[in-house]
C-alpha cells in the first residue's frame, strides 16, 4: 500500500485499493468506462449528460492526447473507503430506491429494485468518487490529476442531493490528510455554478481547509448554515458574462492562495456556468470556460501547489466537447505534461486502460 519514491503514508488507516502506484507510461488522467450511466433511457430524465465523462475520453483520443493505455482506470470505492467519510447511517439510507430517487433527481428510480439502483446508479458514482481519491494522491505524485468525473459537491458525510450521493472532495482531501505525511493544509476551488454546500459543510469548522466558492446567488441550494465555512465567497448575478466572471476568477483565485499557502488544491470544474445551461443561470462562453481552467492551473502550477481537478456539473450535450478542448488547451499552454510522470516509480497495480505504453502508442493514430 505504501509508495517508494513518493511521500510516505501513514500506516494507521484501513487498507484501500485506491492508493496504487501508477507506472511512469501513465497520465494522471483518472477514468473508467464505468462512470457512465445508461439504464433504459431512465438517466434521461435528469438534464445532466450521464454519459458526458465517456464523450470527453473520445474527443481526447481523437485529439491524440491520450491512448487507450496511458490513463488510469479508476476503480470503485467501497464501502470502508467510503466510511472515511460516510456515516453508516447515511450509507444504508442508499439502500432505498426512493432515497436515490430523491438524491440523484430521477423520480422512476424509486419504483425500481434497489440492487439494480445500485448496479445501474450508484456503482458509476461510486466508481467515480474512487477515481477522485487516486487522483488526489496522483496530483501530489506528479504535480497534477484530473479526474474526468467526480465533483459531488451537493453530498456531505450525512445527506446527499443534487445528483450527489458521495462526498468525493471530501473523501480526497481526508484520505491526504489521514495517508500522506506532509499534506495538512488543502484549498477548495468550487467554480461550479452551484453553491458547493456538501464539502463546506463537512469542512465547517476545520482550518487545515480554505474553501473559495464562485457560484450563482439565486439558484439551488442556497444553503446559508454551509455558507459559514466558505472563506472567499464570489456570489455572482444572473447571466453574468466572460469579462466579470474571469475578472473575478483571477483576483480572487490570487487572493485565496496568497491568503493560505495549501498543499492540495481541489479545483471543482463545473461547466454549468456555459451561457444557456437549464440550470446554472450563468452566460459565460465555450472561450471562457477554457480561460477559467487556464487561470486557475496557472496559479497552482506557478505556485508548485499539487492541483486535482474534477468536472463535476454541466448540463448541455456541447459540455463534453469543451472540457475536452479545456484539457488539450491545459497540455498546449505547457499546464500539464502529457509525457512526464515526476515521483512515480515501480510497477503498477492500477489497470490500465489496456496494455499498450505510450511509447508504442504515439507512433499509431488513435482516430
Amino acid at each position: 500500500m505504501s509508495q517508494k519514491g513518493s511521500k510516505e503514508e501513514k500506516t494507521s488507516s484501513h487498507r484501500t485499493e485506491l492508493y496504487t502506484e501508477v507506472p511512469s507510461t501513465c497520465m494522471p488522467i483518472v477514468y473508467s468506462p464505468d462512470y457512465n450511466i445508461t439504464f433504459m433511457g431512465l438517466e434521461k430524465l435528469h438534464p445532466f449528460d450521464a454519459g458526458k465523462w465517456g464523450k470527453v475520453i473520445h474527443f481526447l483520443r481523437e485529439e491524440q492526447l491520450i491512448t487507450d493505455g496511458n490513463i488510469v482506470e479508476a476503480r470503485e470505492a467501497t464501502e470502508e473507503d467510503l466510511l472515511v467519510v460516510h456515516t453508516r447511517r447515511y450509507l444504508n439510507k442508499l439502500k432505498w430506491s426512493i432515497v436515490v430517487a430523491t438524491i440523484t433527481e430521477i423520480p422512476p428510480l424509486l419504483f425500481l429494485p434497489n440492487f439494480l439502483v445500485q448496479r445501474k446508479v450508484l456503482r458509476p458514482l461510486r466508481t467515480q468518487t474512487g477515481g477522485t481519491i487516486m487522483a488526489g494522491k496522483l496530483a501530489i505524485d506528479r504535480g497534477w490529476a484530473i479526474n474526468v468525473g467526480g465533483g459531488f459537491h451537493h453530498c456531505s458525510s450525512d445527506k446527499g442531493g443534487g445528483f450527489c450521493a458521495y462526498a468525493d472532495i471530501t473523501l480526497a482531501i481526508k484520505f491526504l490528510f489521514e495517508r500522506v505525511e506532509g499534506v495538512s493544509k488543502a484549498t477548495i476551488i468550487d467554480l461550479d455554478a452551484h453553491q458547493g454546500n456538501g464539502h463546506e459543510r463537512d469542512f465547517l469548522d476545520d482550518k487545515r481547509v480554505y474553501i473559495m466558492d464562485a457560484y450563482n446567488r439565486y439558484i439551488y441550494p442556497g444553503d446559508g448554515y454551509a455558507k459559514r465555512a466558505i472563506k472567499r465567497k464570489v456570489e455572482l448575478d444572473w447571466g453574468t458574462e466572460d469579462q466579470e466572471y474571469l475578472q473575478k476568477v483571477e483576483l480572487h483565485t490570487e487572493g485565496a492562495l496568497n491568503e493560505m499557502r495549501p498543499d492540495i488544491i481541489v479545483y471543482n470544474a463545473g461547466t454549468d456556468i456555459l451561457d444557456g445551461d437549464p440550470l446554472g443561470g450563468l452566460a459565460i462562453s465555450p472561450q471562457g470556460i477554457i480561460k477559467r481552467d487556464e487561470i486557475i492551473f496557472r496559479a497552482a502550477r506557478g505556485r508548485k501547489i499539487p492541483i486535482l481537478m474534477v468536472t463535476s456539473g454541466g448540463y448541455q450535450k456541447r459540455t463534453a466537447r469543451i472540457i475536452a478542448d479545456s484539457i488539450i488547451n491545459l497540455h498546449n499552454q505547457g499546464l500539464v505534461d502529457c509525457d512526464s510522470a515526476a515521483g512515480a516509480v515501480g510497477p503498477s497495480h492500477v489497470p490500465l486502460m489496456m496494455s499498450k505504453s505510450v511509447s508504442a502508442a504515439a507512433a499509431l493514430s488513435t482516430h
